[in-house]
């Protein structure tokens, strides 16, 4: 028994078959382009299988609604080359199995809960700040979503003190994203984040963003554990930043757990993603 994953991302398509322990036998990196040109690769990666379900965790927006005409689409994406693009009824026509579907950082926010950094708990959020922001949850085991799914690198955000700079959101310039990802670092201070590593002003304004982000989701979502990935938060540094800024917006209004284990690294590294879309098609199968 074999099932296939797809890690649809903005940059590359990650594409792996697991057994049904969910041990990867194979996996590739194909880079996102066009989507007859990087599906036709996606295709002779798994032709050579005899595949029981796919899943699929993709950049979005998506449509997540099954009631929905467009559902399995990407919808209003800013890669135009994928706009509406009927992703899950493409992979139907070819294989004719069980396909899940959900957000790139839902199926992490899944891998971590089941298998990496939240597998004690009941609930978590997992948030990846990169070139951009996105987030997931599972909340009581099940995928956050309703007439859509979480879009929790949008939310407003109060600006720093000594911040001058616009977002870098085209669509509401003081977003999370627009603020802190990758992207916003480096239109800010004119290099790359790891490039600032040694800049300690840099990462107090990025914990200052983020530690607002984590107040929003503890508030409304109550999650046991949050997990924060990607490559802005490969700066270790950041983590107890975060923590300290956390403990002061929030005031002692509520109780928290511990924030050392409240606010974690990903258990499953660069993988959880992945992982997590193995874990979709096995329980779409």
């Amino acid at each position: 028994m074999k099932y296939g994953a797809i890690e649809a991302g903005g940059t590359k398509f990650i594409c792996a078959v697991s057994n049904e322990k969910l041990e990867i036998l194979e996996r590739i990196s194909i880079p996102t382009t066009t989507p007859n040109k990087t599906m036709d690769s996606v295709f002779k990666f798994f032709d050579k299988y005899k595949l029981e379900a796919i899943g699929v965790g993709s950049f979005g927006p998506i449509d997540v609604n099954k009631k929905s005409k467009t559902y399995g689409y990407i919808t209003t994406t800013p890669k135009l080359a994928w706009t509406n693009y009927n992703f899950v009824g493409y992979l139907k026509d070819r294989y004719n199995i069980p396909i899940g579907w959900t957000t790139d950082v839902n199926a992490a926010a899944l891998g971590e809960f089941e298998n990496g950094a939240a597998m004690d708990v009941q609930s978590c959020v997992y948030l990846t700040i990169g070139t951009g922001i996105g987030g997931g949850a599972v909340i009581n085991g099940q995928l956050l979503k309703g007439y859509s799914h979480p879009e929790m690198g949008h939310i407003l955000v109060r600006m720093y003190p000594n911040d001058i700079r616009k977002g870098v959101c085209p669509y509401h310039n003081d977003c999370l994203e627009g603020m802190a990802s990758g992207f916003a670092i480096e239109e800010r201070w004119g290099k790359k984040a790891y490039e600032l590593k040694d800049n300690e002003e840099v990462w107090k304004m990025e914990a200052f963003y983020i530690a607002q982000a984590v107040m929003t989701y503890t508030l409304i979502l109550s999650p046991e554990r949050i997990i924060l990935g990607g490559g802005v938060m490969k700066q270790l540094k950041l983590f107890p930043l975060i923590r300290k800024e956390l403990k002061q917006l929030m005031g002692e209004y509520v109780s928290m757990p511990s924030l050392d284990e409240y606010i974690v690294s990903p258990g499953l590294g660069d993988n959880s993603a992945i992982i997590g879309c193995l874990l979709l098609a096995q329980k779409t199968s």
